[in-house]
Formats: C-alpha cells, structure tokens, sequence
C-alpha cells in the first residue's frame, strides 16, 4: 500500500504545551526504574544524557539501577543472535535485573526496543521477558504495547499500517527491502496481521487493540484508557502515531492504565522511549560537543551494512576529497590465508593516513559473499569471518582517531562492544536525526571519543556525507 505524505496533515492539531502537563503528571506518579533492552546499538536514537551498558553482570546492572536517571539502556544486540542464544540472554538478563530490583527495592519496567522496521527476535523476547516477570512476582502481564512509530526514519504508523517514507511517499513497510529479509522477513501488511504471521495464529489478527490517529487527535484520553483496561491475556495493543504528540496522548492513558493496576510488556522503536521516560528535546550536537581533544589525527569511517541506502551513502561520501578509501576485498574470504593478508593491508593504511591526520574510511566489497557449497552454516561462517575483520579494522588499531563512525546496526554494535571495548558509554545525543552519539567510558580502547552509531536504514543519501563533514569541520 502507498500514500502520499501528505496524508499526515489530514489529522487535527494536538495542545502539545497541555499534554506535555498532563504526561508530566503521570510519569511524577510512577518511581519506576526504565530499563531499555536494545537488541542493537541504535534504540538510543533519539535520547541523550543516559547511560548504556552492553553488559548485563550483576555489577552492571547494579549500577545501572544506581543512575540519577530513571531510565538506563543494556545492549543486547539480540538481532545479531540465534534463538538459542537470544533466549539464554534474555533469561540471564531478567533473572539479574529481578535479583538487584529486591536488593534495592526499585520497581522496574522493562522495554524491548527493537527495529522500527519490525524485524528481530519477536515475539521471543517479549514472550521470554513475560515468563520471568511472572514467575519472580506472581504478578500477570495484561498485554503487550507495540509502538513501531520512528518519524527521525520515515515510519509512521496510520489505520494500523507500518509505512515507511520514501521521498513524498509512504510505502508499507512489508513493501520494502526490510521486510524481505532472509532471518525476519514477513509480508502482512497491517501491524494486527504482523502479529497474528509472527505469533503463528496464537494471537488472531481481529483480537488486537488498536489505538486510532483519530482518538489520539481527539485527544480522547478515558476512551484509550478504557481500551488499556480492557486487556488481558497479554493481547496485543497497537499504537498508530505519525508524530512525538500522538505518543504522548497515547502515553498519559499509558500511565493512568498502570497507576489503575494494569500491567504492560512493550515492543517499541526508538521514538516511545523518549516519551515514555519524558526526555526533553536537544538541538543536534555541534563538533565541539562531540570531540574533546585536540588530536592531529584523523577519523576513521567503517561501513558494514549491506542495504541499498548505506551503498548509496558511500557513494556520495566519497565526494569528500580530503577522505581517503580503503576497500577490503570480502571476495577474499574463502582463502585464510590471502584474506588475512588483505586485512593487514588494510590496517597498515589505515594507520598511516590517520596518524597524517587524515581520516579514512573503510568498506567492504558491496556485494553480498555467499558459500560455494550452498550451506547456510557454511555462510555463516563467512559472514563472521568478514564481520571480525570489520571490527578488527578499529579494534587492532595502534593509533588514537579523532572520532568513530560505524554504519550498520551489527557492525556498529561489533564495533562498540569488541572493537573499542565499551563497557559503560554516555549518550550525548544525536549528531543528525537518529544518529546517536556515544561518549566511550573509562574501560574503554579509547576512553572519551565520540563513537557515532549510524543506522544502515537511516538518512537520505547525502546525509553520511553530511555529518562526516560536521565532524571534520
């Protein structure tokens, strides 16, 4: 299904000054602690001044319940996992933020964000999430909020179609390159049939509550409330937002339900996190915000997704003069021996233009690299290979960059975790819109750079080009 975008200006304007009270109301009510499972490095989209830990220990997660904030993110990177590995995570991870909640006595909501564009380990995290709850408290979860709403992306949500936005058109998500993916591709095309496809008829299309534009914009607060109240049986709520004030209507119901003794387990992108938690808005970051020293070296770039937006930004990045390109021939992966050599190759340039103070950016071959032998196992071996050799462009450097930019959601999540050895970052903010910046912690490679997380499926063509030359200045 297509619109025109024009479609959004079909909808009454929303008192945003009044909803903003009443949300501030609400969220007084509720002393919970937020904990944001990311199952990659981009849900801190559109948030700043809060911390992300990409350990779950003990420790961790102590003191993630001991941040002034109320809200903290743990990278899981689930998106990157197998089911098996994903359901071990999630119950290591719910087991542990239980044990630090009784020893600390702080109440917890735990959200999944996942992809705006609907594909991760869904329902499996949610479901696995659900069961810990309950079984540590006794307590049942009534349903299960689905807000896949990302307007920094282009997704919007209306008569329960996931769109995304190309140009001055709206595409249905399952229309898009996303929905075709090989691990968690789908094809319904309303969010109620999403999750009937993906639950496998557990949960019937017709069952699932919708909250309407039309009730949003009316602001019609008891109305959504009394549709919250009504959940059992962890049901599916879908929320159909096409901006941050459709939320925050959605959102003072949200808390009203809850402080009436309604419990939810959410499914949500970036941009609910920032409502649900009240974080104000912040002016994107300037370069003196981002980079603290005043290093002679230059950047380094390191491009790893595959997708037709990303291919189309190296493109257009390379209409910098003053970056130089390193290309590692992914072709080579087949033979240990010639790719090692390939890579060391890579790294020696590397290293050379950034101590001349010359940033450099480092891709991988654009086409996809598959098995001779037709194995998916054998696939995934290359596919590892290629993804340890990307870290290992940043993770094996001798010589400090100025700053890091990672473009993809698995390779920037290498990048963070392996590569530059984050245990604890500080978002700052964002550098452009849903293009987070990380401050790298203590224990770090490189402790204080500014690492920014650049989605694969984010920006127009231009825009790397553009916020690699706010960095450079």
């Amino acid at each position: 299904m297509r619109l025109s975008a024009d479609v959004v200006n079909n909808y009454k304007p929303i008192d945003e000054e009044y909803m903003n009270v009443l949300l501030s109301e609400e969220i007084a009510k509720n002393p919970k602690k937020i904990i944001v499972l990311d199952d990659d490095p981009t849900g801190v989209q559109t948030v700043h001044d809060i911390a992300v830990y990409t350990h779950w220990d003990k420790d961790s997660i102590r003191q993630g319940f001991a941040e002034e904030k109320h809200i903290f993110f743990i990278l899981t990177n689930s998106r990157a996992f197998t089911e098996e590995q994903t359901i071990k995570a999630h119950n290591e991870i719910a087991d542990v933020i239980e044990e630090v909640s009784k020893e600390t006595g702080i109440e917890y909501i735990i959200i999944s964000r996942g992809d705006s564009i609907l594909r991760g380990h869904w329902p499996l995290e949610t479901e696995i999430l659900r069961d810990s709850f309950e079984k540590h408290t006794g307590k049942k979860v009534d349903g299960e909020i689905m807000c896949p709403f990302f307007k920094e992306g282009g997704r919007l949500t209306i008569d329960n179609v996931h769109y995304v936005r190309y140009g001055d058109e709206l595409v249905s998500a399952n229309e898009t390159e996303f929905a075709k993916d090989k691990t968690f591709g789908y094809s319904a095309e309303t969010l109620p049939g999403y999750v009937e496809e993906k639950t496998h008829g557990r949960y019937k299309a017709s069952d699932v509550v919708c909250i309407s534009l039309e009730d949003i914009h009316d602001m019609n607060i008891d109305k959504i409330e009394s549709q919250l109240m009504s959940v059992t049986g962890f049901n599916k709520v879908v929320v159909n937002a096409i901006s941050r004030k459709d939320v925050k209507v959605f959102c003072v119901a949200l808390y009203r339900a809850m402080a009436k003794g309604k419990t939810f387990m959410f499914r949500s992108a970036a941009a609910f996190v920032k409502v649900f938690a009240n974080i104000k808005l912040q002016p994107f970051l300037t370069r003196e915000q981002m980079i603290f020293d005043n290093s002679a070296n230059g950047g380094i770039i390191v491009v790893g997704s595959h997708t037709n937006k990303t291919s189309e930004q190296l493109e257009h990045l390379k209409e910098i003069k003053d970056i130089e390109f390193i290309e590692l021939n992914a072709n080579l992966v087949k033979d240990d021996e010639v790719f090692q050599a390939e890579f060391e190759r890579c790294l020696k340039l590397e290293e050379k233009y950034i101590s001349e103070g010359k940033t450099v950016c480092c891709y991988t071959t654009r086409a996809l690299i598959t098995a001779d032998t037709g194995n998916k196992e054998d696939e995934l071996r290359l596919a590892v290979k290629i993804s340890d050799a990307v870290q290992n462009l940043v993770g094996k450097l001798n010589v400090r960059p100025a700053f890091v930019i990672a473009k993809g959601g698995i390779t920037s999540s290498d990048i963070g975790v392996k590569a530059l050895g984050v245990m604890r970052a500080y978002v700052l903010g964002q550098i452009g819109p849903g293009i987070p910046v990380w401050q790298t912690g203590n224990r770090s490679k490189w402790p204080g750079i500014p690492y920014v997380i650049f989605p694969g499926n984010v920006g127009e063509a231009d825009t790397l080009k553009e916020m690699t030359q706010k960095l450079l200045g």
